[in-house]
């Protein structure tokens, strides 16, 4: 039996549903639903080849090559669909919702599935993504300069129960010049918004949703203008962690990594280090001064980081001291903190 679906449905289905994508490796490499697997129904060359006839000859040329292009390839549609969904359970989606998904949803049918085919296609869902951006959500920003440990108190949020979107896990970047680390490949911007909208719609809009300061771009990903915006009128707690403690949390997490990449990342933002420092930086990463290295980049770091405060409403913004390396202490600490923000708060009403 086949059930058209809307993404929202989709979405909201109290148990979860493999999701056969069945565009084009290509398309699907641009960006496709979180968690959906590849079932192209053409290789990227078919495609095109389909579409030319589509425009070229009629809607029944493409038809019939279709046919052609797919003829010996259903028994393996079929047979990888069952490792994905043995339990004869699917949804399926193309572009719009049309041919290409409605092939596949009967086929599948045909061989005894129970298909939910989603309505509008893949391009439903990006629209669906963006309305995401658009709704209010109750944030709290967590700010501090770089190496103030933001990432991991994040993560102790979430271990306590509280609501985190990790803006740097879904950009696999982390923010810096040095932010991919050497070995993190980031997702393209559509992927990146998709990844996004789908944690956002994951959470309950009605709680505190914790979220960590950032640029308006994170590496080569830009955060959603309506979400980015969102952030910077929110609540910012500010990290107040002294400069040694910043200097060794950047020498443990840059000392491990490779030299040249390190250099290459130094030599990206020497116009804006100077060429004293810029030459200085990359002499102390040749000769293993990783602290001396950390403490030259940091002053351009923490300039930025000023900038960037300066720009946000100073009533929203509430700084703590944090001392120590006991992450957990410091997350309850910072928790306490903003529960007690939110009591004066509602005192004051």
């Amino acid at each position: 039996m086949t059930h058209p679906i809307s993404v929202d449905d989709f979405i909201r289905l109290p148990e979860p549903v493999p999701l056969a994508d069945v565009r084009t490796p290509a398309e699907f490499l641009q960006g496709h639903v979180p968690g959906a697997f590849n079932l192209p129904l053409f290789s990227n060359e078919e495609r095109v080849k389909v579409g030319t006839t589509y425009k070229q000859g009629s809607r029944e040329e493409a038809i019939l090559l279709g046919f052609d292009l797919t003829g010996n390839k259903w028994s393996g549609f079929i047979r990888e669909a069952l490792k994905m969904a043995p339990q004869k359970k699917i949804a399926v989606h193309c572009w719009r919702g049309g041919m290409r998904s409605g092939a596949m949803a009967w086929a599948l049918n045909l061989y005894g599935f129970e298909v939910y085919l989603i309505t509008g296609g893949y391009k439903n869902y990006r629209r669906w993504a963006l309305k995401q951006f658009e709704t209010l959500y109750e944030l709290c920003i967590l700010g501090g300069m770089t190496g103030s440990g933001k990432t991991k108190i994040l993560q102790q949020f979430k271990a306590l129960g509280e609501q985190i979107i990790d803006l740097e896990e879904l950009a696999q970047h982390q923010g810096s010049s040095y932010g991919t680390l050497g070995t993190l490949i980031q997702p393209t911007q559509e992927q990146f918004e998709n990844n996004l909208a789908f944690a956002l719609s994951q959470l309950n809009k009605n709680r505190r949703i914790w979220v960590e300061d950032e640029s308006l771009t994170i590496g080569k990903r830009f955060i959603p203008n309506p979400f980015w915006h969102q952030m910077r009128q929110s609540v910012l707690v500010e990290m107040k962690v002294p400069h040694a403690q910043r200097t060794e949390n950047l020498v443990k997490e840059y000392g491990r990594l490779n030299k040249e990449f390190l250099i290459e990342c130094t030599q990206r933002i020497a116009k804006r280090l100077g060429p004293e420092q810029t030459r200085d930086a990359i002499a102390a990463i040749r000769e293993d001064r990783m602290e001396d290295f950390i403490k030259l980049v940091l002053v351009y770091y923490d300039k930025t980081y000023q900038v960037g405060l300066s720009k946000r409403n100073k009533e929203n913004v509430f700084p703590l001291a944090i001392e120590g390396a006991d992450v957990a202490a410091q997350a309850k600490s910072i928790l306490n903190f903003a529960s007690s923000l939110v009591a004066s708060a509602q005192s004051a009403q």
